[in-house]
């Protein structure tokens, strides 16, 4: 398939003087880097996904899609997956995958999806109120993984240890149990080998099957590792942790059950109003900095609470459920999905202010706001990687349609904004992650504290500085320097002036530099399988410093490959 940042021509081709210094009045930030002491290396995990069955064509009509001409035909597990899925996920590279949910995880029963499709049982669906098939089960979701080059996680609901134990030996197990015969006979000769495993979904949520309090989820977490460690030793379990009452919940988690697990899992989403106020931009691309205190605040609570326990060693975090939700008032028609992606068209009357009673709009096009938001993201998640507790894994919801990177209709299949991020960093950006300062334009505002409400249905916020410029430097295995900057602000563009080690003649003037979104003028722009790169990478080539400085484009995620530098 095209590289999706390979350069284009025509209409859509930006104009290179976004990056060549031409105005030496626009506003500077002078960026430090220094290239001696790493703060640590970031996993590959950190571009993962998420699979949900039964969840707004996430499965059904997203990976998977029995009958479409565009499906693969033929035996084994990969019968009936979209082909043009399977290769946009492909190219991704992605990291680890997680399936079956999310909230569908909790009343799942993972025996009931393998064997013959057709023997298969249909059940009611507690978690979303569908019938679930169970055609699309726990081989065809590995056997894709290993398609598309991802390792799995799975996740089980913790309500029932013989069925966990069960499902570990069923992957995993390489002796003659009846669970190995079981894969075997089903077509695997060979165990999946599943690394991760997730004890459980917010159990601490009414909403759950199964939810309890945290001393009896800490006693049922300890119980479940121990005995699917016993099958396999070599699996990593990430526990449940929780995005409030945080030391209420984990300090039994960790003093009963800490020993045994490697991660716990951090749950955010912000929220976009821009469906109803028509522009959310500013507070949509300053949650980011909500996500990266809200890492900070937990991590820095595990590495307390495990030194306090005189635990071994200090679990790490995953953010398993993640992204940016974009809120409509109820009232409004159910929203269904749009043959050429996005929302099919349906009435939305205007609404005075922010209605108390909003949804989530499933099928509502991720942005180009979106996109920086999350750039964002991935910059505050390279930062963890000096803490102790840092985030070794993410995974947003969702990887297929439902607000989801990857987006499947009938007629084929596109990258949404997100697809061009997650591909920007995955492919361009190092590992070892350097310590920079950045000294730049910034503004004071009160920044959304992500899908929350108070009680009279106000979005709460806190005060914070939001830097304009946010820069992350990494070494790649080349030796080559790499800078992902995001520029937040809405119409100017920013002078970046890097200087490495302390030393304006050692830092290079030339970059290879590649762009996503200052060349789009709308904010909410989003893709379309008719226009599927209106937001997507362009490559600008190598680009010449001007007077010791690069220009950033408004509303723009750019990766800077420094000439030279390194190497």
């Amino acid at each position: 398939m095209t590289d999706p940042s390979a350069p284009r021509t025509g209409p859509s081709t930006p104009r290179t003087d976004h990056h060549a210094g031409h105005d030496r009045a626009l506003p500077e930030a002078h960026v430090r880097i220094d290239t001696r002491r790493p703060l640590g290396t970031v996993s590959d995990d950190i571009y993962g996904h998420f699979l949900e069955s039964a969840f707004f064509g996430n499965i059904t009509g997203g990976v998977f899609d029995e009958g479409s001409e565009l499906s693969l035909d033929g035996p084994g597990h990969l019968d009936g997956m979209r082909s043009d899925v399977l290769d946009l996920v492909k190219e991704l590279r992605p990291g680890a995958i997680r399936w079956p949910g999310g909230n569908f995880t909790s009343a799942y029963h993972w025996e009931d999806g393998i064997g013959p499709r057709d023997q298969r049982p249909a059940r009611r669906e507690l978690a979303w109120g569908e019938i679930e098939t169970n055609r699309y089960g726990t081989d065809e979701f590995l056997a894709w993984c290993e398609a598309v080059g991802a390792d799995a996680y799975l996740a089980h609901s913790a309500r029932d240890i013989d069925e966990a134990v069960r499902w570990v030996d069923y992957t995993n197990g390489a002796g003659e149990t009846t669970m190995a015969r079981a894969r075997r006979a089903n077509g695997r000769e060979d165990p999946w080998r599943v690394r991760y495993w997730g004890v459980g979904n917010e159990v601490y949520g009414p909403w759950q099957m199964g939810h309890r309090s945290a001393e009896r989820y800490a006693e049922d977490a300890a119980e479940h590792a121990r005995f699917m460690r016993a099958v396999d030793p070599g699996i990593e379990l990430v526990g449940v942790g929780i995005p409030w009452d945080q030391e209420r919940w984990t300090t039994p988690l960790l003093a009963k059950a800490g020993r045994f697990l490697d991660h716990l899992s951090l749950h955010h989403y912000g929220a976009s109003n821009h469906l109803i106020t028509g522009d959310d931009y500013d507070d949509v691309v300053a949650q980011s900095l909500f996500f990266e205190r809200e890492i900070s605040r937990y991590s820095q609570l595990i590495t307390d609470l495990s030194a306090r326990l005189g635990l071994d060693r200090v679990p790490q975090l995953v953010i398993d459920e993640w992204n940016m939700r974009h809120l409509e008032p109820a009232s409004w028609p159910e929203p269904r999905a749009g043959a050429d992606g996005g929302i099919a068209e349906r009435d939305t009357p205007a609404v005075e202010g922010l209605p108390q009673h909003t949804r989530v709009s499933r099928y509502s096009p991720r942005t180009l706001g979106d996109a920086v938001f999350s750039a964002g993201v991935f910059q505050a998640i390279h930062r963890s990687v000096g803490d102790a507790s840092a985030v070794t894994m993410a995974n947003p919801v969702n990887l297929l349609n439902a607000n989801g990177i990857v987006v499947a209709r009938p007629e084929g299949a596109f990258g949404s904004t997100l697809y061009h991020v997650w591909h920007l960093y995955r492919h361009h950006t190092g590992r070892t992650v350097l310590p920079v300062t950045v000294d730049g334009p910034a503004r004071s505002t009160n920044v959304r504290l992500g899908d929350s409400r108070d009680p009279e249905g106000n979005q709460p916020t806190a005060p914070m500085t939001v830097p304009y410029l946010d820069v992350v430097a990494t070494r790649a295995d080349d030796g080559s320097i790499r800078l992902a900057v995001v520029n937040r602000h809405r119409s100017q563009s920013i002078r970046l002036r890097p200087v490495l080690d302390d030393s304006a003649d050692a830092t290079p003037t030339r970059a290879r530099i590649r762009s996503l979104g200052g060349d789009v003028t709308d904010l909410n722009a989003s893709n379309s399988l008719s226009a599927p790169a209106t937001v997507a990478v362009r490559d600008l080539g190598d680009v010449a410093a001007d007077g010791g400085a690069w220009v950033l484009p408004p509303h723009s995620v750019s990766v800077l490959i420094l000439a030279g530098a390194g190497t």
